[in-house]
């Protein structure tokens, strides 16, 4: 039995596993909508919505009970995925390092704040 402080999957639920998907879903419409529909920003803050993404993805999936390995490993490969779809003529958009950079480090953000959420309740009286 590990020591390691944890959230389980059956702690949240429906409600976990739904916000999971949802933010799923926000993703899929974030990364994948064609160049056009994009809206102009300033520079840097597409990088800032990749890392909050992918932070939100890391947070939400541990919420549903998803393990930190296999989460980490799959956003990794699913951030990849998607610079590299996003290259498609259909799309019209660019592959970019930069955005890969910011999506693993919001996994990395993600995952550390949940446990750090799951050591704070952890501690907390009963």
């Amino acid at each position: 039995m590990s020591s390691r402080p944890t959230l389980r999957f059956a702690d949240h639920g429906a409600l976990a596993r739904g916000t999971f998907a949802v933010v799923v879903l926000v993703s899929l419409a974030v990364l994948f909508t064609p160049a056009s529909g994009v809206p102009s920003a300033p520079p840097g803050v597409d990088k800032v919505v990749h890392g909050l993404l992918f932070a939100g993805l890391a947070v939400s999936g541990r919420w549903a009970g998803v393990g930190r390995w296999v989460l980490a490993v799959l956003l990794v490969l699913y951030a990849a995925a998607s610079e590299l779809l996003q290259s498609l003529a259909v799309l019209n958009r660019s592959t970019s390092v930069a955005d890969l950079a910011a999506d693993v480090a919001g996994v990395a953000v993600g995952l550390l704040a949940w446990e750090a959420l799951a050591r704070h309740r952890a501690a907390r009286p009963t």
